[in-house]
């Protein structure tokens, strides 16, 4: 029996745990958000992050990624400031509700792993992460 490439696994888990969190903020009450939207939030770190890494961490044109956040401003979810460190910079940066929306969305993720062997689980919590600092066989390092 052939089985499916991991990486198609993974990519097919991830999108189940994005579906049923989505759908369950929604019933909680929460915005409707697309996958794109709710992406944005793994790729913001607590003290914000320059619309251009940003862009760069979800692989998006700097124009696509500005359009999401135009939805997440709409939905005050995030805001973009100026950036402290930077003269003329900015900071995407999540507003106190958005703040709230992601404290959920941890709680609701945690919830859906409750389908995951615990044991299956924490394996994979300590393995995958090294697949980032891996090079890839077919092009060497990144």
């Amino acid at each position: 029996m052939r089985h499916a490439p991991l990486a198609l696994v993974l990519v097919v888990a991830s999108r189940w745990f994005d579906t049923h969190l989505r759908n369950e903020l929604a019933r909680r009450g929460w915005p409707t958000l697309s996958a794109a939207q709710s992406l944005v939030f793994s790729h913001l770190p607590r003290g914000g992050i320059p619309p251009a890494a940003l862009a760069r961490g979800l692989g998006h044109s700097r124009q696509a990624t500005a359009q999401l956040m135009a939805g997440l401003v709409e939905l005050n979810l995030v805001t973009v400031v100026n950036d402290p460190q930077r003269q003329r910079g900015k900071l995407v940066t999540l507003t106190e509700r958005g703040t709230a929306l992601a404290l959920e969305a941890r709680a609701i993720l945690g919830e859906l792993e409750s389908c995951i062997d615990p044991g299956l689980a924490e394996a994979m919590r300590e393995e995958l992460p090294r697949l980032s600092g891996l090079e890839s066989p077919l092009t060497g390092p990144q």
